[in-house]
This record gives C-alpha cells, sequence and structure tokens, in this order.
C-alpha cells in the first residue's frame, strides 16, 4: 500500500508543529523523556495539576477542615463531577453521577433496567466486549434466577461487528442490549445511534460502556436517545489508578429505576438516619457508600485539561495520530509479519491501534522493557498501543514504529520468554 506520509522523523516532527494540541504535553508529568507511552488507553498519564491539588487536598482541606470539609464541597463532590463529565458526553444537567467503579456501576444499571422490562429474557451484547463487563451481565442473570440468557453477536473478522450480525438479534424478547462504544481490543467504534433506534424499535432498553471513547471520541448521549450508560476515568481522561467511573441515567428513565446497592449516599435523606430506605430523587439515587474524596479531587483536576482541549480537537488529534499509526505500519511493519487487527475506517476507530504478530507477547515484552515503548498485549498476539491526544506526539509514533521494527529486526524478542506475567 503506498505511504500517504512521508516517513521519518522530519515529517513527524512537521506534524507536531502544526498540531494545535502540541501545549498540552507540557502539562504532564513526563520525568523519563525518551520513553515512548502508548498505553493510555488503560492508564493516562497523569496531569501536573493532578500532583497540586493533592497535596492542597491532603495538607489543607483535610488538614484543616477535618469532617467540616464534607459541608464545604466533598459531599456534593459526586454530582459536580457528574456535571463536569455530562459535558464530555453530551449530556443535559442532572443525568450524570460519579462514584463506584465502572463494574460496579454496570452491575446497578444492568439489574435495574432489567427490572423494568420484567417479560423479556435476553440481554445481548458481542464477543468483541470487555470480558468483565460480559462477567457482570453472566452474573446479574445468575442473580435473577438464571431467567435471563446472554446471547452474544459474532464478529466475521475479530476486528468489526456487523449490523446484519448484531440487529437479527435484538426482538421482541431483548430486555437489555449493552456494548461497549469502543471494542478494547481492536478499537472498532459503534455507530450508537443506529444500534439505539433498532433496540428501540423492539422495545429493549441500551447500556453503552464508554469507557474507551469518552475524551477521545464525540458521545452525544441525549441526543442519540441513549438510556444509560458508564465509563471509566483513568483512561483517556487521566484521572488516575482506580479513578472513580461514573454513570448516566436519561432523565425521563429516573424515576422508573431502582438501584440494587442501597447505600446511604443514594438515600434521600442520608443524615436523618432513617431505618427505611427511600431512594433520592434523579440520578443520584444510583449513589452508594461513601465517596473517596481524595480520588475525586484528582479527578476533578485532571478533567479540566479535557475540557479546556476540547473533544472536536481531541478527536481530529485522535484519528491524525491513529491514521499515521496505522500507515508507518502498513509500509514498515506489515513486512515484518504484522497484521493489522484494528479498522481502517478512521470514523469506525477509536484512539488505540492493535496490531497482530505471532510474537506480540515477547514482542511487547522487548518493548516495554529494553527499548522504552510501553504499550499492552491482549491476548492472543495483539500488540495494542493507545495514542492519546492530549500527549502523544507525532514524532513518538514515527520512533515507536522504528524501534519495534529494530526490535524484530534484531531479534531482541528472543530473549523473553513467552511465559505470561500476570499482568500484561
Amino acid at each position: 500500500m503506498p505511504s500517504r506520509f512521508t516517513p521519518g522523523p522530519a515529517f513527524a516532527e512537521s506534524l507536531d508543529r502544526s498540531d494545535e494540541l502540541r501545549s498540552f504535553r507540557s502539562r504532564f508529568a513526563i520525568p523519563d523523556p525518551d520513553l515512548i507511552y502508548l498505553d493510555g488507553n488503560s492508564l493516562g498519564r497523569p496531569p501536573r495539576g493532578v500532583a497540586e491539588r493533592l497535596q492542597s487536598a491532603a495538607g489543607v482541606d483535610w488538614a484543616q477542615s477535618l469532617i467540616r470539609g464534607w459541608n464545604a464541597g466533598w459531599y456534593r463532590a459526586p454530582a459536580r463531577l457528574g456535571e463536569t463529565i455530562a459535558l464530555l458526553v453530551g449530556a443535559a444537567p442532572g443525568q450524570v453521577i460519579v462514584g463506584d467503579s465502572t463494574s460496579v456501576n454496570l452491575f446497578k444499571l444492568t439489574l435495574a433496567a432489567l427490572g423494568v422490562r420484567p417479560d423479556r429474557s435476553d440481554i445481548i451484547s458481542d464477543v468483541l466486549n470487555f470480558p468483565s463487563d460480559l462477567y457482570i451481565l453472566q452474573g446479574c442473570a445468575r442473580l435473577l434466577g438464571d431467567r435471563h440468557r446472554l446471547r452474544l453477536a459474532p464478529t466475521a473478522d475479530g476486528i468489526t461487528i456487523l449490523d446484519g450480525d448484531l440487529f437479527p438479534m435484538i426482538g421482541s424478547q431483548t430486555a437489555l442490549v449493552c456494548l461497549s462504544h469502543v471494542a478494547f481490543k481492536s478499537g472498532f467504534l459503534y455507530d450508537v445511534a443506529s444500534v439505539t433506534r433498532q433496540a428501540h424499535a423492539a422495545g429493549a432498553l441500551v447500556l453503552w460502556d464508554l469507557s474507551h471513547s469518552v475524551g477521545v471520541a464525540p458521545i452525544e448521549l441525549d441526543r442519540w436517545g441513549i438510556d444509560l450508560a458508564v465509563g471509566c476515568t483513568y483512561k483517556f481522561l487521566n484521572g488516575g489508578p482506580g479513578s472513580p467511573a461514573f454513570l448516566y441515567v436519561r432523565r425521563d428513565l429516573q424515576a422508573q429505576l431502582v438501584s440494587p446497592i442501597w447505600g446511604w449516599f443514594g438515600q434521600r435523606t442520608p443524615f436523618a438516619f432513617e431505618l427505611d430506605y427511600a431512594p433520592a430523587s434523579g440520578v443520584e439515587r444510583f449513589l452508594a457508600g461513601t465517596p473517596p474524596i481524595l480520588s475525586f479531587l484528582a479527578l476533578e483536576a485532571a478533567l479540566e485539561l479535557a475540557l479546556e482541549a476540547g473533544i472536536d480537537r481531541s478527536r481530529q488529534k485522535s484519528v491524525g495520530l491513529t491514521s499515521y499509526l496505522i500507515d508507518l505500519a502498513d509500509s514498515i511493519l506489515e513486512p515484518l509479519g504484522f497484521v493489522l487487527a484494528s479498522p481502517r475506517d478512521p470514523g469506525r476507530r477509536g484512539s488505540h491501534v492493535s496490531l497482530r504478530h505471532p510474537e506480540g507477547y515477547r514482542i511487547s515484552r522487548a518493548l516495554a522493557e529494553e527499548l522504552g515503548v510501553l504499550g499492552d498485549f491482549r491476548e492472543p498476539d495483539n500488540l495494542r498501543l493507545g495514542l492519546a491526544p492530549l500527549y502523544t506526539t507525532y514524532a513518538e509514533v514515527w520512533e515507536a514504529v522504528d524501534r519495534i521494527r529494530r526490535c524484530v529486526q534484531d531479534g531482541r524478542y528472543l530473549r523473553y520468554s513467552a511465559e505470561r506475567l500476570p499482568v500484561t
């Protein structure tokens, strides 16, 4: 395939000079400039403002305010951060709340959704979905007495899900369609509006996992008519390891749905300490236990960068980075046995690219331990490279591909065992 770009560092540097987001890189902590970090789709780099905010939170907010901090802003943090994330996902106020993990939020919304479709038995997902999401769906079906069956749409190529394979599965027995906006392995990006229309035509509810798309892809939950959504904040939103997740419940559904976890922060008047549970009004009924305030404040500082950059500019850079990587892979890595395992169409691709190679695992080990390229590996043979538009440069993409080339041509990966480490 002929290259659309000129190979070499000079061309990459010219792309960086014209990058509207180039100044954002300096606002992240990058202690080793020679390390090429291409795993922002698993854990984002720390913004400099986060460390400053955490120091203030511990040294001032906590140390001086003590318990008074709850009335000084902590108590409203889940709703306050929810309104900030709402700006990134196209939601009007009062529909997004921050708290718990993505898995816990998926559990809450799945059981709530199934509860308002009691006469339907099917939960529809796909084989490309993140396994943890599938585990939650399986567990919910078990908790409800195995009255539901989880049906998975197949993939013809291991990369995409075709409408012709998914849509016929959605019918009169479908209670819930639960999918990831961007597939965790291949980066396939769904046409959310189209799938949602199909589900609604069948009378089903739809629940989307936005974990690999929020911050790098346009999301219009209200305009698309989405029922429910969840997402994490430690990937492209750079909230930090295990930072709290978020959930979205469309306003007209909030009064109908009941959270299965009746925690005190989701109670109508938690500090009245009533003995019987009464859910809070609105989306706050889906809160559960006491929020981890330090993590909330770190996330709040990180979100400022995403809002300042804007989703349009972030998406434009994301498409540019992934397209550049794919073009370089075609011309430089394909002759070395690499095969593209992500969509070529940028309109159907998120912000990470997977490259398959029979020695993908050992190559990933050599890159991380010897050549200063941190991506990640996904079974069975995927080298997954996440491109975060706020701090990844085109020059890094060029250099990463060149280091991958050297790794294979020089046989450096042969020094490493194929035995998997616990975390890949």
